[in-house]
């Protein structure tokens, strides 16, 4: 018997203040028309003072076992794609695993920056079918304000905070209509890129946080490029032509990005699920924010194949083709 990577079900979680770009231009020289016309971003989420990543992944974790009818503790298996972890260790996950009151299984995190996600479902597709886990929490979890130099006005525009979590099983959901899983995964990276986008301190090198840097053009090249090749890639492994794919849910980074990349694929607008406007870039979180967005208001639908993509700093980046 195949055994496959089922999807049971999708949450998120964003936190209560909303910056706007014109409360940003306050404080920062740049204005709301600058970052519209440049990044599609109008606003982002900012986590409230004493308010962790690990808080952020907590909520978004319960909101997808309510989605899947589950409760916490069967639950056995959690793995946490954050590059903004409560604490240099433990592990982000563990920190979620003690709040939703699971004493059993193994909890670790995923380093990926905004690729963390994809690389998750990778993970988490292979320790399902190696019989690892049976039931696995995915969680995309970012606090990303906390390394933002708020002086930098081609960076901290960028950016915000939230969560979004998958639970991923070895047995099928309830529902006739559910899809078959994960299909495919498709990750790479190349660190002879790593000084285009990358954060300015850490524990061996400064003993430092350290604050996000990039050099954007370069990035948004290199993007459109091995995103569009990735899922080229990933959708022939699978056996699926890219137009028969239903939604293509991309990471929010800008949505000059998304375009160009569903231009060099000839994807159809309506295709491609866009929330960047309202969440910025929450790196290892925007992927599973954006799906579960199109999830609530019905354009995801049980059935759908779904194309995931991503691309973050290191480089890193990756593809993976489910069947929801």
């Amino acid at each position: 018997m195949t055994v496959k990577s089922y999807i049971r079900g999708v949450g998120s979680y964003l936190p209560s203040r909303v910056l706007t770009n014109a409360q940003l231009a306050e404080t920062v020289d740049t204005s709301d028309e600058w970052i519209r016309a440049r990044t599609g971003i109008t606003q982002r989420y900012i986590a409230s003072e004493g308010q962790n990543t690990s808080d952020l992944g907590a909520a978004a974790a319960q909101d997808a076992l309510a989605a899947a009818g589950m409760e916490a503790p069967e639950i056995d298996l959690i793995i946490c794609a954050t590059s903004t972890p409560d604490l240099t260790f433990p592990a982000t996950a563990t920190i979620i695993q003690e709040k939703l009151g699971i004493h059993h299984g193994a909890a670790f995190d995923v380093q990926a920056v905004c690729s963390g996600f994809i690389y998750g479902i990778s993970v988490a597709d292979a320790m399902i079918k190696a019989g690892t886990g049976k039931n696995v929490l995915l969680i995309g979890a970012e606090t990303f304000s906390r390394i933002l130099d708020w002086n930098d006005r081609t960076t901290c525009v960028l950016f915000g905070d939230g969560a979004g979590a998958m639970v991923l099983s070895s047995t099928p959901d309830k529902n006739p209509e559910a899809g078959d899983g994960v299909l495919d995964t498709e990750i790479r990276s190349d660190g002879r890129y790593r000084d285009l986008l990358y954060v300015d301190g850490g524990p061996s090198s400064t003993q430092t946080v350290g604050k996000l840097r990039m050099t954007g053009n370069k990035v948004f090249k290199r993007a459109v490029k091995e995103l569009s090749n990735s899922m080229v890639k990933c959708a022939e492994e699978a056996g699926i032509a890219i137009p028969d794919i239903d939604w293509f849910v991309p990471h929010q980074a800008n949505q000059r990005i998304l375009e160009a990349v569903a231009k060099r694929l000839d994807l159809r607008r309506g295709q491609v699920v866009s929330t960047v406007a309202y969440h910025a870039n929450t790196s290892a979180a925007s992927i599973p924010l954006a799906m579960d967005t199109a999830i609530k208001d019905g354009r995801i639908k049980r059935g759908h194949t779904v194309m995931l993509e991503a691309f973050g700093g290191g480089f890193t980046w990756g593809s993976a083709l489910l069947s929801y």
